[in-house]
């Protein structure tokens, strides 16, 4: 038989950790066994017929709220391309409302509830060796008899499929599953995951993972052997799964020690962790790791203590904004903050509150996300209580609430949009410091930017990189004339923005706002042709010779103003700068380039 495990994942550089282990445990298959992965950006009709010419005996797909309305339209037209094909679905997605989805849609098989591996074992066993019947199958929903065509139903006297539901599974000890990945040459330019823990402690009504509260760790050993694979093969970045990596301190420090002592100076490995309870051991550790060797996601979700009594999220916030500003003393670990828009008691000026207290402590990613009522939460359960309103389909995303409109949610939507290509993209650092001076708070800022887009109709459009800086210069000249604000230096601003453009990239052609550096031209000339000087600022040993790749790799431009202070204090500081961006020394964590003071 062959077997074909599918995974639809939401980007090409991502990969399916679920199918990987499914294989890895069901080792005695594992010959008949293939792995095929696509994206929901993939054509209906392109994944139909790759999968079609695999002409698998047995389909397993792999469901989330990302793919699964593509999944269920290609199971129907599988169905009749492939009439004798085993169908299987599984997933978070379909875990929790499985009965009612196979009674709606002939087409599947069965649906394995729950985490699969020994499921799914058990299940080849059924199709390949019948050495076990379905019902002896703990963990599944199922027609009672598999179709041998296309027309071939098995009906209770009612007309409708008959159904049966086998008793719960156990939980697996994570440690029997094999480690899951065989070839990395398959994922070169792919983000790869990895989990060393199943179960969270938190009781967070949105999330799934509150369902499972015994967390189950792997054994440090083991994990540190395979992070060794990842290392040997320095793979580009590994994402713990792990829904609280650091809920046992002697798991999670077993892992940082080993991963700081067997650096290869590439490998970035990310974890979602509870910031609040990181204690100074923790702490001294995160902070002795090379800048870009860590990176961690925090979720805050609200500063609203009434929001995190309502979701039941324990979280002691004054805790997690030290820990939060002591991990950023280090300036080696990039961290990504989380706020959810739509939970309970949270109104448009308690988000606003809560906005404005993450984006303070200056998040290297700050994630608007809105909240999504999953099947099976507990906030599925109370969505009536709290008045929730949300989309039929996936991604289940709120609409309203009792407390905020749908109206403000779309101003949030703005301002998230706004967020994400200005603050979360890196390329505006000190374009938007500058800003900020100049508006209320940080969040009406954004408000106000995105009221820009939408007047002006810049939404649904495709802008390159260069004309957001622009936009952005238009949009604090508008808002100058509008305000009466005298302080806002235009000229002082374009400075500002060629600033951030040069710090990212050495641009190969001039934006239309900066100014004729022609009377410069000599002085860069001399700068350019004396070597020694060159290897002065660049930090070079003295032989080193100055080839034109390395020359083209350094900038040199003229400002005319102090551009740290003007930024600093939002008013204008004269002085005449001479800026060296060397593209050869990057930070790691922002990817600027490094840059000197140049006296001329």
């Amino acid at each position: 038989m062959k077997i074909l495990l599918t995974a639809i994942n939401a980007k090409y550089i991502h990969t399916n950790l679920a199918v990987y282990s499914l294989r890895a445990y069901a080792k005695k298959y594992k010959s008949q066994i293939k792995i095929v992965e696509f994206t929901i950006n993939n054509y209906l009709e392109d994944i139909l017929q790759a999968i079609y010419k695999e002409k698998p005996d047995i389909l397993g797909f792999s469901c989330y709220i990302w793919n699964i309305a593509l999944i269920e339209q290609l199971c129907t037209e599988l169905r009749k391309v492939l009439p004798h094909t085993k169908i299987w679905l599984g997933g978070p997605e379909v875990s929790f409302d499985s009965e009612t989805r196979l009674k709606t849609h002939k087409h599947m098989d069965g649906i394995i509830i729950g985490e699969g591996e020994e499921t799914w074992c058990e299940l080849l066993d059924y199709y390949l060796e019948e050495s076990i019947t379905l019902d002896q199958i703990s963990g599944i929903v199922y027609r009672e008899s598999a179709r041998t065509s296309k027309d071939d139903y098995n009906l209770d006297s009612s007309g409708c499929d008959k159904i049966t539901v086998t008793g719960v599974r156990q939980q697996l000890d994570i440690n029997t599953i094999p480690f899951p990945y065989e070839d990395l040459v398959d994922f070169q330019n792919k983000i790869i995951y990895y989990e060393s823990s199943r179960g969270c402690p938190y009781s967070c009504s949105y999330c799934l993972s509150s369902i499972d509260k015994k967390v189950r760790l792997r054994d440090v050993d083991t994990v540190n052997k395979e992070l060794q694979v990842f290392l040997d093969h320095k793979v580009p970045q590994v994402k713990f799964v792990d829904r609280t990596f650091n809920c046992n301190k002697v798991h999670a420090l077993g892992i940082w020690n080993y991963i700081k002592e067997h650096d290869n100076g590439i490998t970035n490995f990310h974890f979602e962790i509870s910031a609040d309870i990181l204690d100074e051991d923790e702490l001294n550790l995160l902070n002795s790791m090379r800048e870009g060797l860590v990176q961690l996601e925090i979720g805050v979700q609200s500063t609203n203590t009434k929001t995190l009594e309502a979701i039941q999220r324990k979280m002691n916030l004054d805790k997690l904004k030290y820990a939060v500003n002591r991990i950023h003393e280090g300036k080696n670990v990039h961290q990504h903050l989380d706020l959810i828009a739509g939970l309970p008691y949270e109104d448009y000026n308690s988000f606003r509150q809560s906005f404005c207290e993450v984006y303070a402590l200056e998040p290297d990613q700050f994630q608007l996300g809105f909240l999504k009522v999953l099947k099976g939460s507990g906030m599925h359960e109370d969505s009536k209580t709290w008045g929730i309103a949300y989309k039929s389909v996936p991604p289940f995303e709120v609409l309203f609430t009792k407390w905020i409109t749908y109206d403000e949610i779309l101003k949030l939507k703005s301002v998230e949009n706004m967020v994400e290509v200005y603050y979360n993209s890196g390329q505006f650092v000190n374009a938007l410091s500058y800003m900020e001076h100049f508006f209320s708070t940080p969040f009406t800022m954004y408000e106000a930017l995105g009221d820009y887009y939408e007047v002006h109709n810049l939404n649904f459009m495709s802008h390159s990189r260069a004309k957001r800086f622009e936009i952005l210069l238009e949009f604090m000249i508008e808002y100058k004339d509008k305000s009466d604000l005298e302080d806002i230096d235009a000229k002082a601003f374009s400075d500002i923005l060629l600033h951030d453009m040069y710090l990212r990239e050495n641009l190969k052609s001039r934006p239309t706002f900066a100014p004729s550096q022609d009377s410069y031209k000599i002085i860069y000339r001399n700068f350019y042709t004396d070597e020694d000087k060159l290897r002065e600022y660049l930090n070079l040993s003295p032989d080193t010779v100055m080839t034109p790749q390395l020359k083209s790799s350094i900038h040199l431009e003229h400002y005319d103003l102090n551009l740290e202070e003007t930024v600093k204090q939002g008013k204008t500081i004269t002085a005449s700068q001479y800026i060296l961006y060397d593209y050869g020394n990057r930070n790691p964590l922002n990817h600027q380039a490094k840059i000197m003071l140049v006296t001329i």
